[in-house]
């Protein structure tokens, strides 16, 4: 004879109306958040998406055979680093050399370069070229695997808001076929690493709201009615979203507003949690009980990782201090020159010491490039930050003009040419779409109280806002790649909600079904109609400026 099993005690929060229905608990609601999901299905989607990014982005990859834009910087970067550890300033024939297939005789001068980004995505450079060779597909490549990446994340981040694999896929897709996105994982700029990095630093964050209520409400067994709660000192989803943030900001700084910005997020889904457990005082509370901890994973571990990207400038610090400690940029701050300059040479711990002082006056001076020596100066692809979700003023990377009729295979009528352009624009169906979205992500954060929209809100604001405070200074649309991701969930999350549930009658789904799915395959449509002029594809006068709606365009 067997016995039952005896019930499971309630959870905190579990209380029943006066019917006897259960009212979802805290810790049902917490559980809801990781729905379950057939493993195999939802991985086997998500990785086909971002093989189809990586075939999209590996196409003609080393096509131009040139240097695009700021790749004249970055690889030269990224093959120094190779080479000697540090970034060696460039003689004034270093391109035509490299092109030609001298890598090195002739190419860099013995001193360092006064470089203005940290060295992360620089690295990622160069272990393409280390794999395939100094050429424009070795400099490449890192972006596309990269690029690719990030459309997985992208998959899973918004499975993971959505609850849904279908919608999971439908936001990879719409990053995967955003030009900004996809012409700068053929690039070798530092854009798209700073983008992947953000979103893994976001999608750890999102990722622990959940593991820490479900940490909470495993711990308890009846609401807190007195006291601060459970203690939660390590959260692991935290730590890894530190080594992502140090990652980022060792890529480029601006990743320090979207951390400000989801860490303060962190604390209020935390107050959040405990308030729903029954702590009384939340948001003071968990200040002190989840702020700190959150704190240490996120921004000391972050520094750490931050500082310890600089390695290759901090072995070669010496370097630095003979050629550029009395640099234009340092009279910005004084007209002082480094102290370590005129320092001895210290050795064992000093000498660490001594590096990282001089990392740190380095800091004063790159800082200087990027608020002082720039400002009034101007640059033909400039754009104010106030119209980048608009795609106000797209960015030539490369272009090939002038090709007449019989030559190269152009076909184009006597009296006109053809050309040859790579440019950097969005997807305007995904990017105008996307600002009426956004409205409607604000109105469901404010009105329904709803997090998953905030986290597109917030996403867009941090990546966004910030950049208006620079727009004396040249500054390009294609910073805006770090918005996108909160772009697309914006517009991921609104299908979602036009699609509705299985609960909704069936009239309305088939309504958000086919919106959703007219807008999809017109961001697809466009994504074609776009595709010559983002891969450097050969194209008539007239069908060039077919694709260029605007004179802000050209």
């Amino acid at each position: 004879m067997t016995t039952a099993a005896p019930p499971e005690p309630p959870r905190a929060g579990l209380s029943r109306t006066a019917l006897g229905r259960p009212v979802p608990s805290a810790w049902e609601r917490a559980r809801a958040r990781v729905r379950l999901e057939d493993p195999f299905v939802g991985w086997t989607a998500c990785i086909a998406v971002a093989l189809l990014a990586l075939f999209l982005r590996l196409w003609h990859l080393g096509q131009p055979h040139v240097f695009e834009f700021d790749e004249t910087y970055y690889a030269k970067d990224a093959w120094s680093l190779l080479n000697f550890g540090f970034e060696r300033d460039a003689t004034d024939k270093a391109n035509d050399l490299i092109l030609n297939g001298t890598t090195l005789t002739g190419v860099y001068k013995d001193s360092p370069e006064m470089i203005v980004h940290p060295e992360v995505g620089k690295w990622l450079i160069a272990l393409g070229i280390k794999a395939f060779g100094m050429d424009p597909f070795g400099w490449r490549v890192s972006a596309a695997v990269v690029g690719s990446l990030m459309v997985l994340v992208m998959c899973r981040f918004a499975r993971r808001i959505t609850g849904s694999t279908a919608l999971g896929v439908v936001a990879g897709l719409l990053l995967s076929f955003d030009g900004l996105q996809f012409v700068l994982s053929r690039l070798a700029l530092l854009d798209i690493f700073v983008a992947f990095f953000v979103l893994c630093g976001v999608h750890c964050i999102v990722a622990d709201r959940d593991w820490f209520r479900l940490r909470l409400a495993s711990r308890l067994d009846e609401p807190v009615r007195h006291g601060w709660g459970p203690r939660v000192l390590f959260r692991p989803w935290l730590l890894v979203g530190g080594l992502a943030w140090g990652l980022a900001l060792g890529t480029k700084w601006e990743a320090i507003y979207p951390l400000a910005a989801f860490g303060l997020l962190c604390w209020v889904w935390s107050a959040g949690a405990r308030r729903s457990f029954g702590v009384r005082w939340p948001v003071a509370r968990s200040a002190v009980a989840d702020g700190i901890p959150a704190f240490v994973h996120l921004v000391l571990v972050g520094l750490v990782v931050y500082v310890a990207t600089w390695t290759g400038w901090l072995m070669h610090a010496h370097q630095y201090e003979e050629h550029l400690s009395a640099t234009q940029y340092t009279h910005y701050h004084g007209g002082q020159d480094w102290p370590t300059r005129t320092e001895p040479d210290a050795s064992g711990l000093g000498e660490v010491t001594q590096s990282l002082r001089s990392l740190w006056y380095y800091h004063h001076d790159v800082y200087a490039f990027h608020t002082h020596f720039l400002n009034g100066s101007t640059h033909t692809y400039q754009s104010k930050p106030s119209g980048w979700l608009l795609q106000n003023r797209p960015v030539g990377v490369a272009a090939d003009t002038g090709i007449k009729p019989g030559t190269q295979g152009c076909h184009a009528p006597e009296g006109s040419d053809c050309l040859r352009q790579v440019l950097l624009l969005g997807n305007p169906t995904i990017w105008w779409a996307g600002c009426l979205a956004l409205l409607f992500a604000l109105v469901m954060w404010i009105g329904a109280r709803d997090w998953r929209f905030g986290v597109a809100v917030v996403g867009v604001a941090s990546t966004w806002l910030p950049w208006l405070q620079y727009d004396d200074r040249p500054i390009f649309l294609f910073y805006a790649v770090v918005t996108l991701p909160f772009v697309v969930l914006a517009l991921t999350l609104a299908m979602g909600k036009l699609i509705g549930t299985a609960r909704v009658p069936s009239g309305r789904r088939t309504f958000g079904v086919i919106v959703s799915g007219a807008f999809f395959v017109l961001a697809l449509v466009n994504f074609a109609w776009f595709w010559p002029i983002w891969t450097n594809q050969l194209l008539t006068h007239s069908e060039w400026l077919d694709r260029i709606w605007f004179s802000r365009w050209i």
